[in-house]
């Protein structure tokens, strides 16, 4: 965060040449902002603040946070998610606080995949930023908002669901158009749908929960 404070200036030749001091949050006013997804979270404990000697005040506060985000696994494993992440101060209206972003959408994606180290299941593809302004209670607030894509990794799932199941109905094709016997066909078709509910069973533990429409595979 970035902000001016008019009154919180001095010259440094007056002091020894000291253009920056840092000091706890709680010395001067700081802007408060919330995330509006945010249901859990871990603060950190670096609550200072850098002034500078023009008025200029610089505060950094690395934290971790779990979003709400609504899913679309329609096309899943080939689904492709889309997070909001807004930042608002609802203490403050427009006409007092007005919040906006210093870098553009290309350096902060930049910034984004430097810091994204992990290479787990899901692949950050896109950053985009909106600012805007919202309104609750006939007054209008300032407000943030990050729209992060995601993109699935879906070289495991195709490897574990999908060609196992291919090929258990290749095979029951290939059984139930071919010269066996009846007998023969009625207990291998038993031992295919076996298998295909043990996938089932791995295919609705690994789904969320949260999303409307069913996935295409599940279907």
């Amino acid at each position: 965060q970035e902000w001016k404070n008019t009154f919180a200036t001095w010259d440094p030749q007056d002091f020894c040449n000291i253009s920056k001091v840092v000091l706890p949050m709680d010395t001067y006013w700081s802007p408060p902002i919330f995330i509006l997804e945010r249901v859990n979270g871990q603060n950190s404990d670096l609550d200072y603040v850098a002034v500078m000697h023009n008025g200029s005040f610089n505060s950094t506060q690395p934290f971790q946070v779990t979003l709400t985000c609504s899913l679309m696994i329609f096309k899943f494993p080939f689904d492709t998610q889309m997070c909001n992440l807004s930042i608002a101060s609802f203490l403050y209206p427009v006409t007092d606080l007005v919040m906006k972003t210093r870098r553009t959408p290309a350096e902060m994606m930049k910034d984004s995949q430097s810091y994204f180290l992990t290479d787990g299941e899901w692949k950050f593809t896109n950053l985009s930023i909106i600012e805007h302004t919202e309104g609750m209670d006939d007054e209008e607030f300032s407000v943030v908002i990050y729209v992060i894509s995601m993109e699935r990794r879906p070289t495991l799932y195709i490897l574990n669901l999908i060609l196992p199941t291919c090929a258990l109905y290749l095979l029951d094709m290939a059984v139930l158009f071919g010269p066996s016997s009846l007998e023969e066909k009625i207990s291998f078709q038993i031992a295919i749908i076996l298998g295909s509910s043990m996938l089932a069973v791995i295919l609705n533990n690994i789904l969320p929960t949260s999303s409307n429409k069913p996935p295409v595979i599940g279907t």
